[in-house]
């Protein structure tokens, strides 16, 4: 049993597939990690990352469309709901016609901690958007935030040695 744990643990593409599903990490601790840590080739690192990230958006979306039907039964939560989700919904609804879904992939594709593919499932589904429309959102910002991540940790590393003196 114990060999089988570690060698699961030693599956680099496991930890990567892992790291992409944590919450506020996402592919934006996958990749580093499969990049500098595993030393995995760095497009397969990226094709894993982002396929398993946007894999990710259609099941928080199903999930949470499900969750938030079962919470709106309860009277103090479907207050709540109306009073402030439904009335910044119609606040809002302005910059949501004029961004759209580019405005929702950006915000998925900035690689900053709490950016990214669940924050932008919550978000698109109380901005009233469609499945349709937050997948091809997810799909948009999940390679944004590939790109920047990947290229980043490509050039990061000798990236600042120009401000260290060599001793």
């Amino acid at each position: 049993m114990q060999e089988w744990l570690a060698e699961l643990i030693n599956n680099h593409y496991l930890v990567i597939v892992f790291l992409t599903f944590l919450p506020f990490l996402e592919l934006r601790a996958s990749i580093p990690y499969g990049i500098l840590v595993a030393e995995q080739p760095w497009w397969m690192v990226f094709i894993l990352a982002v396929a398993v990230n946007i894999i990710l958006g259609p099941i928080v979306y199903f999930l949470l469309d499900k969750l938030l039907h079962v919470f709106l039964h309860i009277r103090l939560f479907k207050k709540f709901w109306d009073r402030t989700i439904v009335r910044t919904q119609k606040k809002i609804h302005p910059m949501v016609e004029k961004y759209g879904i580019l405005g929702l992939g950006l915000f998925i594709g900035v690689p900053l901690p709490g950016s990214g593919v669940y924050s932008g499932a919550f978000g698109g589904y109380i901005l009233g958007f469609t499945r349709k429309e937050f997948y091809v959102a997810t799909v948009v910002g999940v390679l944004i935030a590939a790109v920047v991540v990947t290229a980043v940790v490509l050039t990061g590393a000798n990236t600042f040695d120009i401000f260290v003196k060599d001793a």
